[in-house]
């Protein structure tokens, strides 16, 4: 089995073996196009299930229950305040986590000594906090503020780095592209958008770049070596550093992915802990969606800005031409 991925990458290197991943960039745009709308629609449709961090609101813990289901704490809730939307969250298996609108400071002491009560436990087990709305506000103004200053820093750099802005902006393009499929996952699945989430979410950019970042490494320099006799054409070039970087990309993608999806599926799901899910949901999306996006998207992007370009046009007018006077001479000879 190793021998054979080896040989295969090396086929994929050489060009012995290639992938028309440039060739076929308008099926590429189509898929990404709907995945995109479908990420935006989604969210517009069901919502987004922002946690009470952004809401605001009032949250109750009790631990070291004994049977830890939700319908007591939705019936303590009610029988204190019957218009409050409770949402309980079971945690681990001796916790449970009820969150609710806005209580007053009566309502809330209530509300404590209800949940006490429903689950047998002194009222010292259940601890009681408010989060208000305007503390939300300032984490998602600072979340886009961090954002936004991320995507220009990057692009500046990368600009610089590469020469051109043209690859700076195929990367940032497929980057937000990334972003906006991690959201609509969120709002598709049902999981809360909390700050363990946007951290999870900014962290993405990183990973994304990186790979996109590998990718346009390798096509600078197989462009870069293209002089006047080179018999490939500057998307044949693209194709090629692509193929080449294709191993890579899938192996580091499947070691970045595997203890995330580790975390996510033992680590929330056995253990009970949101802020694993929440953070690990969103890298194992983009770590997904970041590797597909640089292959079938960034990369044919940046191929297609690049080959309206004077210079380019005539190289590639130039190979076109070579084959075809050589396709001619072979058919004489026939």
């Amino acid at each position: 089995m190793a021998s054979r991925l080896t040989t295969f990458g090396n086929d994929l290197y050489t060009g012995k073996r290639s992938f028309n991943f440039v060739g076929g960039r308008r099926k590429w745009y189509v898929i990404a196009a709907v995945l995109v709308i479908l990420s935006i629609v989604v969210p517009l449709v069901r919502g987004v299930n922002f946690s009470i961090e952004f809401l605001g609101g009032s949250q109750f813990q009790i631990t070291n229950v004994q049977n830890a289901t939700a319908e007591p704490a939705t019936e303590a809730v009610a029988s204190v305040v019957p218009d409050a939307t409770a949402k309980v969250t079971i945690v681990g298996d001796s916790g449970v986590r009820v969150q609710t609108d806005q209580l007053s400071q009566q309502d809330s002491h209530d509300v404590s000594a209800a949940l006490a009560e429903a689950y047998d436990v002194p009222v010292s087990e259940v601890t009681s906090s408010f989060i208000g709305p305007s503390w939300g506000a300032d984490v998602t103004r600072q979340a886009i503020v961090g954002l936004i200053a991320f995507l220009l820093l990057a692009g500046i750099i990368m600009a610089i780095y590469f020469r051109t802005w043209k690859m700076s902006l195929a990367a940032i393009l497929a980057l937000i592209g990334d972003l906006i499929v991690t959201v609509g996952v969120y709002a598709a699945v049902g999981f809360e958008i909390s700050p363990a989430a946007m951290i999870g979410v900014l962290t993405i950019l990183s990973y994304s770049l990186y790979d996109t970042v590998v990718v346009f490494d390798k096509i600078r320099e197989n462009t870069a070596d293209d002089g006047d006799e080179s018999r490939r054409t500057f998307a044949e070039s693209v194709n090629l550093a692509v193929n080449q970087t294709l191993v890579r990309s899938i192996n580091t993608s499947v070691i970045a992915a595997l203890p995330v999806a580790a975390i996510l599926f033992i680590g929330a799901g056995v253990l009970g802990a949101d802020t694993l899910r929440d953070i690990s949901l969103s890298l194992l999306i983009g770590i997904l969606v970041g590797t597909w996006s640089t292959v079938f998207v960034a990369a044919p992007l940046y191929s297609q800005l690049r080959e309206g370009e004077p210079a380019i046009k005539r190289h590639d007018l130039k190979v076109l031409k070579e084959r075809e006077r050589a396709g001619s001479s072979v058919a004489v000879e026939a």
